[in-house]
């Protein structure tokens, strides 16, 4: 059986967006198998854009509190050290996950990941571009954290 990391964070700039989805989903197929957490590089506001798509699915953000890599500290007592992994999801946010974890043994991996937010048109057109994350998200955690791993005939 192909082993799962203990301890995941996600990062992008606020913790608005795609890091807490990417968090929420990998809570939602692992449950407490693996410990997620998600971050930003600084604090942005909530958006009811990712609530209502989540939502569609079945996963509920609406209590969701943006923070940042120094709020995982400060609140949590944890440093991104103890992570396995630690999934950056932006650009500034990848070169933020290198600088904190250069002297730790944590695997850091980049998958770069549309800002919806960026988006102009009508609701509609907004939120497809919300869903089209939420899903490219979703193949992506299910293809790296298995639920049901295969063991190697």
């Amino acid at each position: 059986m192909a082993k799962l990391p203990g301890a995941v964070l996600f990062a992008c700039t606020s913790n608005v967006i795609r890091s807490p989805m990417a968090e929420a989903m990998l809570k939602y197929l692992h449950g407490n198998r693996i410990y997620v957490q998600s971050v930003g590089i600084r604090t942005g506001e909530p958006d009811p854009f990712v609530a209502e798509v989540m939502d569609e699915i079945g996963i509920d953000l609406t209590r969701h509190k943006p923070k940042t890599f120094d709020d995982l500290h400060d609140e949590y007592e944890e440093e991104t050290e103890s992570f396995d992994l630690v999934i950056s999801l932006s650009p500034e946010a990848h070169h933020h996950a290198i600088e904190m974890t250069r002297n730790a043994a944590v695997d850091i991996e980049f998958w770069n990941t549309f800002d919806p937010s960026v988006v102009q048109g009508s609701r509609e057109q907004i939120l497809d571009a919300y869903r089209a994350v939420r899903d490219e998200l979703f193949r992506k955690i299910r293809a790296r954290f298995p639920r049901d791993p295969v063991a190697p005939a």
